[in-house]
């Protein structure tokens, strides 16, 4: 158990969080949430004891272990695989080098024997001699196979990294588990396997995570920082926004009767107790939601941007072909005779390991880079909105503010409507005169939302629109796309997204495109009976 008492933290004079009294407890997975720049990253560093806070304490017992996701990906060249792995539990890793340098010297003691002897035992009492065979399990489980396990980390590209990095964090059965964005460049198999992990741990975990659906399968609370506080409230990340939002609503309804408002709230807990799972942390969570008390409902403060996508005209029946599209980059060819035909109400969602691949389709079908064989024919009622997946050349060396910038995509350019609109995007005050080359990754994207939804097009093309986005903004521009009424081609890692959205999925592959109309979920439900992922 970790217990947090009283902890303030404090930059520059300024609160990022304070007075957090939080108990963390074993059999259970915290999900951490907030909005970006509130602190989440920042909280786990104080658990994991790397950032002493400006008040307070974070307690644990002494024989409690912790495992950390690290994320520097350069901080284990020097070893191999198998060692940065066992590197998970460093008392452990630093036995076996503290043997293997006993073993090795000519001059072996009556000593070195007795301290053998010692380092054996305590080798035998953390599992050493099944170390190999666990690290073997976490590669399988994380698709890279047991070979892997004899190579060195600096041979490895940066997404075999990821991986290995996290078999390292869960390596060794630690009670306390703490993960950044875990599920960062993994493919489904390796997020479907970490669930599964996570859902049967039996010590404590606690993560922060973008990914709706991910939070949801596995956590049983959710941590919300909001404007410097810290609480914890029981259930998934759907049960957390579904009540907050209905508890929002409530509290701004002043002639609602406190009878009625409690009758509601307890209906609502009840359906959701309702659901039902096979996983061990879901029959947990019934009981406690089962338990939970109006009071203890959240009442978020969180503030949503609105997304929203109209089209300036209807498009006709011809949308999009695509005819044996070829393209080789970097002497590796991404796309292989690509070939499909865009129908009306298509929201399609380009799937698969290769993101060059998808975004080089895109980029071609928005005449930015030409295809080596093959051709595409846009309908000619349709008008494109294109998200790319790198924005930099909309912001790098430029000297606007963002209503400057802003005023360049808009039709209307005073500035009132341009304040108002930047307002819906959570730009207000003084922060519409920032100039826009020193705006936040998230920031940034959200400029680009605000300029597509001025352009009044009927096919919208996206390009990873998630990324750098907090959950609220994700929230939002999923309701904007869920509601446009034109059609979509998109990626994204994010699986709700993709789920509530997409009414087809593509996925490009080294032996052609699979196309299926479909949900995501029965897309990969179709690939693990007919595929084997």
């Amino acid at each position: 158990m970790i217990t947090v008492s009283d902890v303030s933290l404090s930059f520059d004079g300024q609160n990022l969080f304070f007075d957090v009294n939080i108990k963390f407890t074993p059999g259970n997975c915290y999900g951490v949430i907030g909005a970006n720049g509130a602190g989440k990253s920042t909280f786990l560093r104080i658990l994991s004891g790397e950032l002493e806070p400006t008040k307070g304490d974070v307690i644990m017992d002494d024989k409690v272990r912790m495992s950390v996701l690290k994320q520097d990906h350069f901080a284990f060249d020097a070893y191999s695989v198998l060692d940065t792995i066992i590197m998970g539990n460093r008392r452990l890793y630093d036995i076996m080098k503290q043997k293997e340098e006993l073993y090795a010297k000519e001059d072996f003691t009556e000593e070195d024997g007795i301290l053998a002897s010692e380092l054996e035992s305590e080798f035998a009492e953390l599992n050493g001699w099944d170390a190999e065979t666990e690290a073997a399990k976490l590669m399988q489980g994380l698709g890279l196979g047991d070979a892997i396990l004899y190579e060195e980390m600096s041979a490895q590209p940066a997404k075999v990294k990821v991986k290995i990095l996290l078999a390292q964090a869960l390596f060794g059965q630690p009670d306390i588990i703490l993960l950044d964005e875990p599920t960062n460049h993994l493919d489904i198999r390796s997020i479907e396997w970490l669930e599964e992990f996570l859902i049967n741990y039996e010590g404590t975990v606690i993560v922060v995570s973008h990914d709706r659906h991910f939070l949801n399968n596995v956590c049983t609370h959710i941590v919300d920082i909001d404007y410097t506080k810290i609480k914890v409230y029981v259930g998934n990340y759907d049960f957390w926004y579904e009540s907050s939002q209905l508890v929002q609503r409530l509290i701004k309804n002043q002639n609602k009767k406190r009878e009625e408002k409690i009758k509601e709230l307890q209906s609502f807990i009840q359906r959701f107790s309702a659901n039902k799972s096979k996983s061990k942390q879901a029959t947990s969570r019934k009981k406690m939601l089962d338990k939970l008390t109006v009071e203890e409902m959240p009442a978020s403060s969180r503030r949503y941007p609105f997304v929203g996508f109209n089209m300036d005209r209807e498009a006709g029946k011809d949308i999009l072909t695509v005819d044996g599209i070829t393209k080789t980059i970097d002497g590796v060819k991404v796309l292989d005779n690509v070939t499909f035909t865009v129908a009306k109400g298509d929201k399609i969602a380009f799937v698969g390991d290769s993101e060059v691949a998808n975004t080089a389709l895109f980029q071609i079908l928005m005449g930015e880079m030409e295809p080596d064989a093959g051709t595409f024919k846009w309908g000619i009622s349709t008008s494109q909105s294109y998200f790319p997946k790198d924005n930099s050349e909309f912001f790098n060396d430029c000297d606007l503010n963002l209503i400057q910038w802003l005023e360049q995509y808009s039709t209307d350019t005073t500035e009132t409507y341009l304040r108002g609109f930047l307002g819906k995007m959570l730009f207000s005050g003084d922060e519409v005169l920032k100039p826009v080359k020193v705006l936040s990754g998230g920031e940034k994207v959200r400029c680009m939302l605000s300029r597509m939804m001025m352009f009044g097009a009927n096919v919208l093309v996206m390009d990873q629109p998630t990324n750098h986005l907090d959950l609220e903004s994700i929230t939002a521009l999923n309701n904007g796309m869920t509601d446009f009424k034109g059609m979509i081609l998109f990626t994204s890692h994010d699986h709700q997204f993709i789920q509530t959205i997409a009414n087809r999925i593509i996925e490009i592959t080294d032996n052609g495109i699979i196309d299926k109309r479909c949900t995501y979920d029965e897309f990969i439900e179709f690939k693990r009976e007919h595929f084997m992922i």
